[in-house]
C-alpha cells in the first residue's frame, strides 16, 4: 500500500478523486501512524478512531455513487480541542471541561463534514489557548527535535501536520497561536481576517482577538481548507457577510508588480541573524518572481503589542466568569494570573486600550493604501530550547519580544499567511510572514503559492 502520510492535501485528493486510494486506506494508514508515532509526539488529545472509519467509509460510498464533494472529500483532518464536535469531549486544554460533549458541531467543523472531511480527533493545545499547558496536561513535542519548542497554543496542531498524522487542521490565533506553531514546525499556516471564519462553538480566550484559520503543508492546501470553512454564519453575528472566493483557483496567478511593503528597521529589530537572513532570501525570491519590494515605514507597534495582554486579559476574564474564581483550583498557574488581572483592570483604562487599539488599526489601514502586502519575520527568534523558552506566562518580556510581529495584526484582525522560508544552523525550521489588508485572503494566497512554486521548503518533512 502506497505510504501517503506527508502528501499535501491536494495531492491526496487528486489519488481519493482517481481512485488510486480509497478514504478507508487513507484513515487507516493516519490512525495506524498516530498509534505508532503519538505516544511520543503528544500532539492528539483524543483520537476518535471509529467514527473516523465509519467517516471514512461513508466517504467512499459517495464517492462510489457518483456523488463527490471535491478537495476535501475522504480527506483525514483534526481540529484543535476548542471547536465543539457533536457528543465528542472537547476540553480547551483545560481540566474543568474534560467531560464537556457538546450538542452540536462548531460551525467551521460542521462545514468540514460537509465537504466531506474524515475527522481523526481533537488536538492538543495549551489551558484555554493561553501560553501555557495545564500543569496535568503532557504538552506536544516537535517533531523535528523533541527538545526544541512546538509554538503555542496550537502546538497539537504544529505537531500532528508535521508529523504526518493528519492533513491539515483547524486551529485558532489570538496573539501569534496559528503562526507560531506554522513557524515552529515548517508549516503553512493562514490566519484570516478577524470575521472571516465564524467563531460559533469555539472557545472564547478573547473574542475580538481570536481568529479561526487552518494550518496545513502548502498554500493550496490551506487555501482548500479556508474556501471550506468562510463566510457568513447565522450563529455568529460577528462573522463577515463578505463573500467566499475559490481560494484554490489562483494557483497560476503571477504577482508581476504587486507592492510588497518592506520595513527595514523594524524587521530587523532585535532579530536573530538567522531569521533575517531567511527573510532576505525570500525577498530575493518574491523579486525574481515579479513583485516589487517598496521601503515603508511601519506605524509604531510597541504600544499596541503592550495593550494586547490588558485586552486579552479582560476578555478572558469575562469568557471564564461562569467558572472562575468559582473553580480556581482547578486553573493552572499562568491561566489564573492572566484572569486575575483582567477582572482587575478598571473599566477607565480599558478604554483606553480600545481607543488606541482603533486609532493604531487606522494607522495600519493607511499604510495598505499603498502597498499590496508587507513581509516581516513570524518571530524574531531562531528556534529556542523548551529550557530557554521556560513557563513562558511567567516571562512578560520573552511574551512581548516574541509577539512583535503577530500580536499587531490580531489588534488589526488583518490577514497573515506564514512560510517555510529556510532553517536554522541547529536544522529547525524558521519561517516568513505575509500581511494582506482585511479581506484580501485572495492576495495572500496568490503570492503564497507563487512563493512555494519557487521554492521547497515546505516539503521538507520531520525525520521520524
Amino acid at each position: 500500500m502506497r505510504q501517503v502520510h506527508f502528501l499535501e492535501l491536494t495531492e491526496l485528493a487528486e489519488l481519493i478523486r482517481t481512485r488510486e486510494i480509497s478514504p478507508v486506506e487513507a484513515a487507516r494508514q493516519q490512525l495506524d501512524r498516530i498509534a505508532a508515532l503519538d505516544g511520543r509526539l503528544a500532539s492528539y488529545a483524543l483520537v476518535t478512531a471509529e467514527r473516523a472509519m465509519a467517516e471514512a467509509r461513508v466517504a467512499e460510498a459517495d464517492m462510489i455513487a457518483g456523488d463527490y464533494r471535491g478537495a476535501l472529500h475522504g480527506i483525514p483532518l483534526a481540529v484543535k480541542d476548542l471547536f465543539w464536535t457533536e457528543g465528542v469531549p472537547t476540553a480547551a486544554g483545560t481540566t474543568i471541561y474534560k467531560s464537556f460533549r457538546p450538542a452540536e458541531d462548531a460551525t467551521a467543523v460542521r462545514r468540514l463534514r460537509a465537504a466531506g472531511a474524515v475527522l481523526l480527533g481533537k488536538l492538543q493545545m495549551t489551558e484555554g489557548a493561553y501560553s501555557d499547558h495545564h500543569p496535568e496536561i503532557t504538552p506536544p513535542r516537535n517533531p523535528w527535535n523533541a527538545d526544541y519548542w512546538p509554538g503555542i497554543s496550537s502546538s497539537g496542531p504544529g505537531v500532528a501536520v508535521a508529523a504526518g498524522l493528519c492533513f491539515g487542521a483547524l486551529a485558532s490565533d489570538t496573539g501569534g497561536s496559528i503562526r507560531w506553531p506554522s513557524a515552529a514546525n515548517g508549516l503553512t499556516g493562514l490566519k484570516p481576517t478577524w470575521g472571516r471564519v465564524s467563531r460559533h462553538g469555539v472557545f472564547d480566550l478573547a473574542p475580538s482577538l481570536d481568529h479561526v484559520g487552518p494550518m496545513a503543508r502548502s498554500v493550496a492546501d490551506a487555501a482548500a481548507l479556508l474556501t471550506a470553512i468562510a463566510g457568513a454564519d447565522p450563529a455568529d453575528p460577528t462573522a463577515l457577510q463578505a463573500p467566499v472566493a475559490s481560494f484554490a483557483t489562483m494557483a497560476n496567478d503571477s504577482i508581476g508588480g504587486l507592492k510588497i511593503g518592506v520595513d527595514r528597521n523594524w524587521s530587523r529589530r532585535d532579530v536573530d541573524p538567522q531569521v533575517v537572513t531567511v527573510l532576505d532570501d525570500a525577498s530575493c525570491v518574491l523579486t525574481a518572481l515579479g513583485a516589487e519590494l517598496v521601503e515603508v515605514q511601519v506605524p509604531d507597534v510597541t504600544q499596541a503589542i503592550a495593550d494586547w495582554a490588558p485586552n486579552c486579559a479582560v476578555e478572558a476574564a469575562v469568557a471564564h466568569r461562569a467558572t472562575y474564581p468559582a473553580r480556581r483550583d482547578s486553573y493552572g498557574p499562568v491561566l489564573s494570573m492572566v484572569l486575575e488581572a483582567g477582572g482587575a483592570l478598571s473599566g477607565l483604562d480599558y478604554q483606553a486600550v480600545l481607543l488606541r487599539r482603533m486609532a493604531f488599526r487606522g494607522r495600519m489601514r493607511t499604510l495598505f493604501g499603498k502597498i499590496d502586502l508587507l513581509l516581516v519575520p513570524a518571530h524574531p527568534f531562531a528556534p529556542l530550547s523548551l529550557k530557554a523558552m521556560g513557563t513562558m506566562g511567567l516571562q512578560p518580556e520573552l511574551i512581548a519580544w516574541l509577539q512583535a510581529y503577530t500580536a499587531p495584526f490580531n489588534m488589526t484582525g488583518q490577514p497573515t499567511l506564514t512560510l517555510p522560508g529556510g532553517f536554522s544552523s541547529d536544522g529547525l525550521p524558521i519561517a516568513i510572514q505575509l500581511v494582506a489588508a482585511d479581506l484580501d485572503e485572495a492576495m495572500l494566497i496568490r503570492a503564497g503559492i507563487a512563493f512555494q512554486s519557487a521554492t521547497d521548503w515546505h516539503r521538507r518533512h520531520p525525520p521520524l
